[in-house]
């Protein structure tokens, strides 16, 4: 298969495989979906969706949590780790979204990147999920994969994203992104899969037998 033709492959089975993507994190609206994401840097969706009640219980609108103590919002979100960096950007980023933009969250990428904690991944899941703007956003699944199935060359998240869009309808993206990140970690994890075990892997390499050694971002 040429690269294309594996993205083509990859794109059909995955929407056979996966025709409904509900977003894995809890959340009401766009300002709860932005602090669920946020929270759920070096952790598991499982556990962001175990404390974002009570973070939600305490505040669900940026003025609540710009309110809120400080000290409440950190050992509440704790065990998401890197609790009192994540609980000082809560309250900074709704301080913010009051003082900027009349407490709503931005349908910008660029203003959610200059938010305290909102990375260029975590804006992108906002842009594509809250707002439905096509974005790609690339996390260790997503970046782990693309070098498997050899769609991008792995050198950094920025770069697999470039690649990524290139190769996929820009229709696809946000669906797509969500549909690689469930069979990762279904059927392609880190430790399942060596890129010689999974259908996808096997489909598009059937002659591989050497692990594939991933970069990481």
């Amino acid at each position: 298969m040429t690269k294309q033709e594996r993205a083509d492959y990859v794109r059909n089975r995955l929407g056979q495989l996966y025709p409904e993507t509900p977003v894995p994190l809890d959340h009401e609206d766009p300002f709860t979906l932005l602090i669920a994401v946020l929270l759920s840097a070096q952790c598991t969706d499982v556990r962001v969706n175990q404390v974002t009640p009570a973070l939600f219980r305490l505040g669900r609108t940026p003025n609540a949590l710009a309110a809120a103590p400080l000290d409440q919002i950190e050992s509440i979100v704790r065990p998401c780790g890197l609790g009192p960096q994540k609980a000082k950007a809560i309250k900074q980023l709704s301080g913010i979204l009051l003082a900027e933009h009349q407490g709503q969250v931005p349908a910008s990428l660029e203003a959610l990147e200059r938010l305290p904690g909102v990375g260029h991944k975590t804006a992108q899941v906002v842009m594509a999920q809250a707002f439905g703007i096509p974005s790609f956003p690339v996390d260790t699944h997503i970046h782990r994969l693309a070098q498997r199935w050899a769609l991008t060359d792995g050198k950094s998240v920025i770069q697999t994203e470039r690649d990524l869009k290139r190769l996929f309808p820009i229709e696809s993206w946000n669906k797509l992104h969500l549909q690689i990140i469930f069979y990762g970690r279904e059927f392609c994890s880190a430790r399942g899969c060596d890129g010689t075990v999974c259908e996808i892997c096997t489909t598009c390499f059937p002659n591989r037998r050497n692990p594939v050694k991933n970069k990481k971002a």
